[in-house]
């Protein structure tokens, strides 16, 4: 090109560097005709090739993470679920564990009742026994201290037991009827 600018300045022709010459421009043509069906015949189609496997295997890997997104939510409601039955068997257990404990309490209750009344009627059954037994031993008390008593008033020896002891059970009974009379008029 220096070669034809110099040819061009010597025969006084003006010529334009920026357009070049019909023979670079055929050649240039040329060589961009060969690269164009190289790249038309060899690489597009692999390119092409290329984008279709990576457009499937994105699309592949699309739907495994909606598959695997629909498996996550079927396992989360099935968690849920899972989750809500055992709050409820929860709540029924503890329902039940207080029953059975107000049951027990119950139990208790009605066994020391049970008990309670059992030892008051022991306790009632003693303190007869120990009424029956002290009246029995006062009345011999009181019955020999009143014939001691009488002898000393009378002044005559009053031995004779069962004289004495009918004499001392008329006058008991007779305080007890008092003592009766005295508690029904009240």
């Amino acid at each position: 090109m220096i070669n034809g600018v110099i040819r061009a300045a010597e025969s006084g022709e003006t010529i334009n560097p920026l357009i070049p010459a019909w023979y670079d421009i055929v050649g240039s043509l040329i060589c961009f005709v060969i690269i164009l069906v190289f790249f038309w015949r060899l690489v597009l189609p692999r390119m092409r090739k290329l984008l279709d496997e990576r457009a499937a295997a994105i699309e592949g890997n699309i739907e495994k993470a909606d598959e695997a997104q629909r498996k996550a939510e079927a396992l989360l409601e099935e968690y849920t679920a899972q989750l809500a039955e055992a709050r409820a068997e929860a709540g029924k257990i503890r329902e039940t564990a207080r029953a059975d404990g107000q049951k027990i309490v119950a139990e208790a209750r009605e066994a020391a009742a049970t008990e309670a009344a059992r030892v008051t009627a022991q306790a009632q059954a003693q303190l007869e026994a120990e009424r029956q037994t002290a009246l029995v031993q006062l009345r011999g008390e009181v019955g020999s201290l009143a014939i001691d008593l009488a002898s000393t008033v009378v002044r005559e020896a009053l031995d004779e037991d069962k004289r004495a002891q009918a004499i001392v059970d008329r006058f008991l009974a007779d305080l007890e009827a008092d003592e009766q009379k005295a508690g029904s008029g009240n």
